[in-house]
């Protein structure tokens, strides 16, 4: 498995956890592989007040901060041409602490993800 650089630390994979939009969009691909950028930005993922500025500053927000800084990790390969997002190599990494997470939501804050 090729491995950027301390893509398996705990510290990047938390700073990785940290925003809401980077948890949500890993999960998502945890859970079906690939997905698009458009899907980050629908009701499914947006709250329902969130307004279409709202929804304009996450698309640039995704396209210039969450998306990059997870690829530059290797946890997902992203595709901005053709906007699609799917497992990066070193999805493996993070992969078991999501499952964690993720298996026990009810008992984690209200937020999550």
């Amino acid at each position: 498995m090729q491995q950027t650089a301390n893509s398996a630390s705990l510290d990047t994979m938390l700073d990785m956890l940290r925003d809401s939009h980077r948890r949500r969009i890993l999960l998502a691909v945890s859970n079906h592989n690939p997905r698009t950028e458009g899907e980050f930005t629908t009701d499914s993922f947006t709250p329902d007040e969130t307004s279409e500025d709202e929804i304009e500053g996450l698309k640039t927000q995704l396209h210039h901060v969450h998306l990059p800084k997870m690829a530059d990790k290797g946890y997902i390969k992203w595709h901005p041409i053709t906007e699609t997002i799917r497992r990066g190599p070193n999805f493996a990494d993070i992969a078991p602490l999501l499952k964690l997470m993720d298996d026990h939501e009810d008992e984690l804050p209200a937020d999550w993800p």
